[in-house]
């Protein structure tokens, strides 16, 4: 059986075994599996063993021993029955068992001797992200500031946090926000957020888009309602629509307006981000348009 090692479990022979299970045991509790190629118990308790030391990130280790090459340890340990799992703490055995276990016994009996390490807090960008794509921006913004009072020149953290307050409706702070970022780290995003800003600038002097599709409805070549009906949906993040509609207006007119619907074709893609499958599907959809 082809042993892993990990940053938590490794295995130990009789040079080192002194070293990395008594010795170490005094700094962290070291458990130790023995185990042999013959044994399928063993098989069984292996990844359910490293699972469990991965999870106590370094608060437990786990040492593997192969019964069949380790013979001087079996029996300076004693082991008689495999698979035997022991635990060293302070350089001596404080508990173990013998034979396959559930995971949930294992789990019982380290819960006596060792702590479980604290879940890592999670980071306040991701949870405002998460929080902005589910349109919770009040929230989002309440992290993004805890962030920002830490680090004011935070990029990613003044975008979101402009973003927010466009989608808010509070345009002018949302501009002085994004006009803040200073760092050419973040272009693409800062592109699209700001192609955003524009969009809902612009939405709230349009028609309304009930007008918008009845205009185009009537008339298909009707090219100043699609453009705007364009903008509307964009405002309301309607994306795959505008796109649509913003392509086949290309196609029709790829001049109207000096060519603004090239240019908001690819202020969209740097709003949603190259990884976008709908960023994917219609740039090579305006490629083909174009050559």
């Amino acid at each position: 059986m082809n042993q892993p090692t990990t940053t938590f479990s490794f295995d130990v022979t009789s040079a080192d075994f002194d070293k990395r299970v008594i010795e170490a045991s005094f700094e962290q509790p070291v458990l130790v599996d023995f185990w042999a190629e013959w044994c399928a118990p063993c098989k069984v308790m292996l990844p359910i063993l490293e699972h469990i030391a991965e999870e106590y990130q370094g608060e437990l280790l786990l040492a593997k021993v192969n019964c069949d090459i380790e013979q001087d340890i079996v029996g300076r340990i004693g082991i008689q029955t495999l698979p035997t799992v022991v635990l060293f703490k302070e350089g001596k055995v404080v508990d173990g068992f013998q034979e396959a276990q559930p995971e949930s016994a294992i789990r019982a009996m380290l819960e006596l001797h060792v702590e479980m390490p604290a879940p890592a807090a999670e980071d306040p960008m991701v949870q405002a992200q998460a929080l902005f794509a589910e349109s919770r921006f009040a929230e989002a913004e309440a992290l993004l500031k805890q962030v920002l009072t830490e680090d004011n020149t935070h990029a990613k953290a003044l975008i979101l946090y402009g973003r927010c307050l466009a989608e808010r409706g509070e345009l002018a702070e949302a501009q002085a926000v994004l006009d803040a970022v200073k760092s050419d780290e973040h272009k693409a995003e800062l592109a699209g957020a700001k192609a955003q800003l524009t969009f809902l600038s612009q939405a709230k002097d349009l028609p309304d888009v009930a007008d918008l599709k009845t205009r185009v409805a009537q008339n298909p070549q009707d090219d100043e309602a699609a453009y705007q009906l364009a903008v509307q949906q964009l405002a309301r993040q309607q994306y795959e629509g505008a796109l649509e509609g913003l392509l086949k207006l290309f196609v029709r007119n790829r001049s109207y307006n000096e060519g603004i619907t090239h240019t908001t074709l690819l202020q969209v893609f740097d709003l949603l981000g190259n990884d976008h499958p709908l960023v994917t599907t219609y740039r090579r959809k305006l490629f083909a348009a174009l050559y």
